[in-house]
């Protein structure tokens, strides 16, 4: 008997695709909301709109700008909406996860104190983006692979 990993469970009525893609969007949301606020954010009087002259910094370690807030909660939204079919969640999780390690490659490259540095980026992002793409993409192909028929 073959069964595909990506089925519903019964309990919920989620496959484990659409579980992973929910979860990760309302992190997402979370994450973008929290950058909003005073004390969880750090130097939340230095908050800028963009680039990395913002000297805000969520939790304290990784730097933050409205539009950094603004991106991860429109990428929450965007998975939410995405996290209602098997296709939509795997494809937010998979093609997400490629676009945060191209994010984690430009933050690699560019430099820190350029204008380039528009989002803005430092080294405890770059660490972050890598982590989550390849967990984005390791969670989208491994809550949708078919198991071998016995």
């Amino acid at each position: 008997m073959a069964h595909s990993r990506a089925r519903s469970n019964p309990a919920d009525g989620k496959a484990p695709v659409r579980r992973a893609a929910i979860i990760v969007s309302w992190v997402f949301v979370l994450v973008g909301l929290l950058g909003f606020v005073p004390g969880i954010t750090t130097n939340y009087g230095d908050l800028g709109f963009a680039g990395h002259q913002s000297e805000a910094k969520l939790l304290g370690v990784f730097q933050v700008s409205v539009l950094h807030n603004l991106v991860h909660l429109l990428y929450g939204v965007v998975g939410l909406a995405l996290a209602r079919t098997v296709a939509g969640a795997r494809t937010y999780l998979i093609g997400g996860g490629a676009i945060y390690l191209v994010l984690w490659l430009y933050g690699l490259v560019v430099d820190h104190d350029s204008g380039a540095n528009f989002i803005p980026l430092n080294m405890a992002d770059n660490w972050l983006h890598l982590f989550l793409g390849v967990g984005m993409i390791a969670l989208g192909l491994l809550t949708t692979r078919r198991t071998a028929r016995r």
